[in-house]
């Protein structure tokens, strides 16, 4: 399972009886990243059956409670299991010293180190990188500073075909120069296409996370394409000067802004704890762009 995204929560602030607050964990090319840590997460890991070793990094979008009061828990689980691996954490400034003054309150002493890194202050920007995986992070517009973030693959090297390598005798360095997309010359003067002895990549897969924003329709040309897209929905439509209020979107809007990033699927959440049901709220976002879903806890979505 290459890419897979795990809700953890999807509740907005008030937590119910069937929804925890945000919190994800996004599987992609070996990778997992826990995006948001609001109450409960480590037990909601725990359901999902995800191995708390295999958290590489925690991004939180901002700094209200029900996106990041559930990190003293999982800290607290991850050391109790040995934990010696660095916890990157990616976090509006600030984070690293309610973090650590709750640690030094409690008189906790973790035994693996965690390296605390401050989101921007720029409208989208580039936070982590590796060999397979760019992700950015992209300001929207709360009550507080908030952020979202987009987790990229990088661009894959193309496959050269196999009878190609022996018809021309493709040496090492040809061979690297047209899996970097490149036309062959051979004999010293004839050059071959790139698309005659390679196979295009596979398409390259994505993931973006919108979290708490009043409708902000500017962002999505970050987004263009999107493979897979996450947006808050707290509320429905007929409740929008409420959302514009409390700096939140309708589901009706998270359908409008998927349309605008053609993106290929959409998810909702973070839903009021006044719906009961979120049927209504699925429909009303499928409204503007078919295909959506209104997400529950522990659901699992491969893309």
């Amino acid at each position: 399972m290459e890419h897979a995204l795990t809700i953890l929560g999807s509740s907005s602030a008030l937590p119910t009886s069937q929804r925890f607050p945000s919190a994800q964990v996004l599987q992609m090319l070996e990778r997992f990243f826990l995006i948001d840590c609001g109450e409960g997460t480590q037990m909601q890991l725990r359901k999902a059956n995800i191995p708390f070793s295999k958290i590489q990094a925690v991004f939180i979008s901002h700094l209200h409670g029900d996106h990041y009061l559930g990190i003293f828990g999982v800290l607290s689980s991850f050391n109790l299991l040995g934990r010696k691996t660095p916890l990157k954490i990616f976090a509006p400034k600030g984070f690293d010293k309610i973090v650590k003054y709750q640690l030094n309150f409690l008189l906790a002493e973790l035994n693996f180190p965690l390296l605390f890194f401050d989101l921007p202050l720029e409208p989208y920007h580039c936070i982590f990188s590796d060999k397979k995986i760019d992700v950015y992070a992209i300001q929207l517009q709360h009550r507080i500073a908030t952020w979202g973030f987009y987790f990229k693959e990088k661009q894959k090297e193309y496959n050269v075909k196999k009878e190609a390598i022996e018809l021309y005798k493709l040496t090492i360095p040809q061979i690297v120069a047209a899996k970097r997309g490149e036309d062959i010359c051979i004999d010293n003067y004839r050059i071959i296409k790139n698309d005659e002895i390679t196979l295009p990549p596979k398409e390259l897969k994505s993931y973006a996370y919108i979290s708490d924003t009043i409708y902000n329709p500017n962002v999505s040309k970050y987004l263009h394409h999107v493979t897979l897209l996450y947006h808050e929905a707290t509320f429905l439509h007929a409740l929008l000067s409420r959302a514009q209020e409390t700096y939140h979107s309708t589901a009706l809007q998270a359908g409008e802004f998927a349309a605008q990033c053609e993106a290929q699927k959409l998810l909702i959440g973070h839903f009021s704890a006044r719906y009961s049901s979120i049927k209504e709220l699925e429909i009303e976002a499928q409204s503007k762009f078919l295909n959506t879903k209104a997400v529950s806890d522990l659901d699992v979505y491969k893309f």
